[in-house]
């Protein structure tokens, strides 16, 4: 059975190995979830269970969301990720999934949202580089100079690099590594560094296994 949770990142450290070595990690809050609902290829035309994470209050839930909650038979939940899945035939409505569904060993993939960065130029953007400091360049020696081609073709190509919003996106990590999973603390250690800030929302799911 394929394996999803939603997670709330924590930060990053670094523990020991059995062989005394450093590994860098990122601490997720796993869990607990809870089966919201089941969707299924008669009902719905895809097999995917839907997952909530982390209660909300009924102020702050609106009552088409209320009513869902109300059908599973749930509390009412901030986040509802929907998890399409190959094999849900181990999930039913109102099942809890906690961060001991997932094993030391196991390959993952983490989707995020990216870090926003606002409006940044060209070089910060797309590593493009820079006019020299001095001789005479300034005051443009971080713009993105000329975007325009000659007569012929008489416009901008597409794709040209420009300057514009940057991170705010959703990534996907793949082929990560579990190194320890706190069943009683609902939390896993991932090696390696999972896309968006401090209190980021990520879902976690086994890694897609390329034939």
């Amino acid at each position: 059975m394929q394996k999803g949770i939603i997670g709330k990142k924590i930060g990053m450290t670094q523990i020991f190995d059995e062989n005394s070595k450093v590994v860098p990690v990122t601490i997720v809050e796993a869990g607990p979830c809870v089966v919201v609902q089941k969707k299924t290829v008669d009902t719905d035309g895809y097999d995917a269970v839907q997952l909530g994470f982390g209660d909300a209050s009924q102020k702050n839930t609106t009552k088409p969301l209320q009513g869902h909650f109300k059908k599973a038979g749930t509390a009412n939940k901030k986040y509802l990720r929907e998890f399409r899945l190959a094999d849900i035939s181990g999930y039913s409505v109102g099942d809890v999934v906690k961060a001991d569904t997932f094993e030391t060993g196991d390959a993952i993939d983490v989707v995020g949202t990216s870090k926003g960065k606002g409006t940044a130029g060209v070089i910060k953007r797309w590593n493009a580089h820079s006019l020299k400091d001095t001789h005479g360049s300034g005051p443009v020696h971080r713009h993105s100079g000329s975007s325009g081609a000659a007569s012929s073709p008489s416009r901008v190509v597409k794709g040209k690099i420009e300057a514009g919003h940057l991170g705010s996106e959703r990534v996907t990590v793949q082929n990560l590594t579990v190194v320890k999973v706190d069943a009683e603390n609902n939390l896993i250690a991932i090696k390696g560094a999972v896309p968006g800030p401090k209190g980021g929302i990520v879902c976690i799911t086994d890694a897609v296994k390329k034939a």
